[in-house]
């Protein structure tokens, strides 16, 4: 579907496994098998994840255990050196996946699918998104 590799960033608790922050949860349902076929697919995977210092090293732990390595954690690029008086937090990703989106979390088969599958919803936005910025989301529609 895309003719590039995506940037893929992906939160930890209640994404790839149930919410039990501090602690960590149980793997959500094909979270593992998901994110391995997308990368074989050749997309970068970033965790983006709220957790630090020892709670976050567990976590690349446990996703290593399970066959996860990400491109890189908590950061756009693996060369990067976050420095909050010269950036944000913001990291440069083409998709975002999170328990908290708005509509809540689709589940693993529907993520895949709109990457890899049957995607053309995540295609139009991609082009939507070109075109007009966010306000345009809030415009009222004409009625046919």
């Amino acid at each position: 579907m895309f003719e590039n590799q995506l940037t893929i960033a992906v939160d930890f608790d209640g994404t790839i496994v149930d919410d039990d922050y501090p602690r960590i949860g149980k793997p959500k349902m094909f979270a593992f098998d998901t994110l391995k076929m997308l990368q074989q697919k050749h997309h970068k995977l970033i965790l983006w994840t709220y957790r630090h210092g020892k709670r976050l090293d567990e976590a690349v732990e446990f996703c290593r255990e399970n066959g996860i390595e990400f491109h890189t954690v908590n950061k756009s690029f693996p060369e990067e050196v976050f420095d909050q008086s010269q950036s944000s937090r913001k990291i440069h990703a083409d998709v975002f996946i999170d328990d908290r989106n708005f509509g809540g979390f689709p589940g693993w088969g529907k993520i895949f699918q709109e990457i890899e599958g049957n995607g053309q919803q995540l295609e139009m936005l991609q082009k939507q998104n070109q075109k007009r910025g966010i306000m345009s989301l809030f415009k009222k529609r004409k009625k046919k």
